[in-house]
């Protein structure tokens, strides 16, 4: 059977909110089976839990945040992208502000954190949801159209196309495949870091937005060239990111896809769009597990081999 998973141990960091630039503690915590994701703002008394679904994502301006009531946790995509990447189905991440740290732009800390923690593998089976026809969102139209797709997959994978218009990414791939089938999320997407332009900075700190963005989290340009000493991680990091966000987006439909994701120029909006519209149309999709390991997907079976042999 392929069953759930959580993690061994709780494991702690600290870091800054790349957009509310406030310090925060993250605490990751196991969970039973069937609890899920589950963020809890331990700032407030009581604690206030916030289950990852995309229902409760209120605000999509730049970052994907959950809502409820009077709290909010922002900035969720990057570790729920690491928690799919690494499979892991029940967790508590309790967070003492309203932001998950940046850490360095990418998922590789929220990575690390849960291989230093250990997995544990649950007396439950795990659940997918398996897109039965293409489930379609778009906005806008001509240069300004955007537009995102699940269609049926046996297993995952995600085909991406960005257009930023700027020398230092158009100098780079503007589209990348990603087949959980061929690749590993820990070597081939964790380390792809968030992006920005400093002509952008001033309007959107004006917003509340990027207050604790750096060279030290985020890739930076001005009109021309990437900022950072180091260069890039990969030569496609700019479209890679845009992946590693949209695994994290499409996450927090509440169990792994089996599905490709198909998308042209989306965002953290679109992606919850196409979440929402696929869970409008029940004829859409059907939640299934599986009893042996032999019919299973064959990339979510190696998942465990080999990510975590990467620890």
């Amino acid at each position: 059977m392929l069953n759930q998973r959580t993690i061994k141990e709780t494991v702690r960091t600290t870091g800054v909110g790349l957009h509310s630039g406030r310090k925060v503690e993250l605490t990751l915590r196991p969970a039973d089976a069937d609890t899920g994701i589950v963020f809890r703002r331990v700032d407030f008394n009581p604690p206030v839990e916030i289950p990852s679904s995309a229902h409760v994502v209120g605000d999509t301006r730049m970052a994907s945040v959950l809502v409820k009531d009077d709290a909010r946790v922002s900035t969720v995509e990057h570790i729920m992208s690491a928690c799919a990447g690494l499979g892991i189905d029940n967790l508590y991440i309790d967070v003492t502000a309203e932001e998950i740290p940046i850490m360095d732009g990418s998922a590789s800390s929220f990575v690390y954190l849960l291989q230093q923690s250990g997995v544990e593998e649950q007396d439950a089976p795990r659940k997918f949801i398996r897109v039965l026809k293409d489930v379609e969102v778009r906005q806008g139209s001509g240069a300004n159209e955007k537009w995102a797709r699940l269609s049926p997959h046996d297993g995952f994978k995600l085909d991406f196309f960005i257009e930023f218009n700027h020398p230092a990414v158009d100098g780079t791939m503007q589209r990348a495949l990603v087949d959980f089938g061929d690749i590993t999320y820990v070597r081939d997407v964790a380390r792809a870091r968030t992006f920005g332009f400093m002509q952008d900075v001033e309007s959107l700190r004006g917003m509340g937005l990027a207050r604790g963005g750096s060279l030290e989290n985020a890739i930076v340009m001005d009109e021309y060239r990437i900022l950072n000493a180091d260069g890039l991680r990969y030569e496609d990091e700019f479209v890679r990111h845009k992946i590693l966000d949209a695994i994290g987006d499409l996450y927090l439909v509440g169990h792994p896809l089996l599905a490709s994701y198909t998308a042209h120029k989306s965002g953290h909006a679109l992606n919850n769009e196409l979440l929402r519209a696929l869970l409008a149309q029940p004829d859409s999709y059907e939640i299934v597990t599986f009893d042996s390991l032999g019919t299973a997907p064959a990339s979510y079976v190696q998942m465990m081999s080999r990510e975590w042999a990467q620890s």
